[in-house]
């Protein structure tokens, strides 16, 4: 065990922080494990709040070897300054550690690269303000301070942050359609999210693009909520189904395609500066291949323009 006296006052987190060379996220969990003393009592809280000549112990246990997390993939890099960081996440990349997740995350991948996150989350969601499911890709915001995170946060709840997301469904919408229906966990499936009157609020707008072959049909929508599979629940309440979703509907053929969702365009209010940026996540090849050879590709880019589709809404 060491030790050393505070010459400050302030927070916990934030005297060992100085006093130790750790980054911020391994001093936080440190205390969260109990591994901190302040005038010889365990302390907790990384807010506590520390005097000057209070003694403060400290013990570092040697971690148990596991398994590495292999960590074989990049992901493309958007935008970054030393409060945010904007990513466009991959097919089949989960986005923080879950029970039942045991390969490499987003999160894991950041801490990798050695990238300063926020804490406000707690350990396994360091950074992450909203999230996209596992097949889903696109734009995904990640807050390195606190004080970011916090303010995103609540650009989440006021709808000063949002995105558009790009989808291919099954069979073309009849017109624009606003749904609202509350959803909840599926009483007959626990992987599945359902319409159910006991859920949460929940409300999607759904805009026609451009119909393709096959009765395919490139759709926009904008979520006023942000439920698990909204999208895919909401569309399936209408009899449509996105390209790929065999979970909620789509027939499957021999070459199922991912579910074919895209997060494109992400809006937010820069945090500290509270400038309004705009970020648009380049679509991956599979999406883009299916574009190519289902729809008319120069009709296709007029109508995902940033610009032209966020006039749409």
């Amino acid at each position: 065990m060491k030790s050393f006296i505070s010459k400050i006052d302030g927070r916990l987190d934030k005297v060992l922080t100085l006093g130790l060379s750790h980054s911020r996220n391994q001093i936080e969990k440190l205390i969260k494990d109990g591994l901190v003393w302040v005038n010889s009592k365990i302390v907790k809280k990384t807010s506590f709040k520390v005097k000057i000549n209070d003694k403060i112990e400290y013990k570092f246990i040697e971690a148990t070897k596991e398994e590495p997390i292999d960590i074989d993939f990049d992901v493309d890099i958007l935008y970054e300054d030393e409060h945010i960081l904007v990513v466009n996440k991959p097919i089949g990349l989960v986005v923080h550690k879950a029970p039942s997740v045991k390969e490499a995350t987003l999160v894991d991948w950041l801490i990798h690269k050695g990238i300063s996150l926020s804490t406000i989350s707690g350990e396994e969601r360091h950074g992450i303000v909203h999230r996209i499911d596992r097949e889903t890709t696109g734009a995904l915001v990640v807050a390195k301070t606190n004080e970011a995170h916090q303010n995103l946060s609540e650009q989440l709840q006021d709808k000063s942050m949002g995105r558009y997301y790009l989808a291919i469904i099954d069979y073309p919408l009849k017109d624009d359609t606003t749904i609202e229906a509350p959803i909840s966990r599926s009483p007959t499936n626990r992987l599945k999210m359902a319409i159910n009157s006991n859920g949460k609020s929940a409300k999607s707008y759904f805009k026609k693009l451009i119909e393709g072959k096959n009765n395919l049909e490139l759709i926009s929508a904008k979520l006023y909520t942000g439920r698990t599979h909204q999208i895919r629940v909401h569309l399936n309440s209408i009899g449509r189904h996105i390209l790929g979703d065999e979970m909620y509907g789509f027939k499957v053929g021999k070459n199922r395609p991912r579910v074919q969702l895209h997060a494109y365009l992400l809006y937010l209010i820069h945090p500290i500066t509270q400038s309004k940026m705009e970020f648009v996540a380049p679509l991956f090849d599979d999406m883009n291949s299916i574009l190519s050879t289902k729809f008319n590709i120069k009709d296709v880019e007029d109508a995902i323009n940033s610009k032209n589709l966020a006039e749409k809404f």
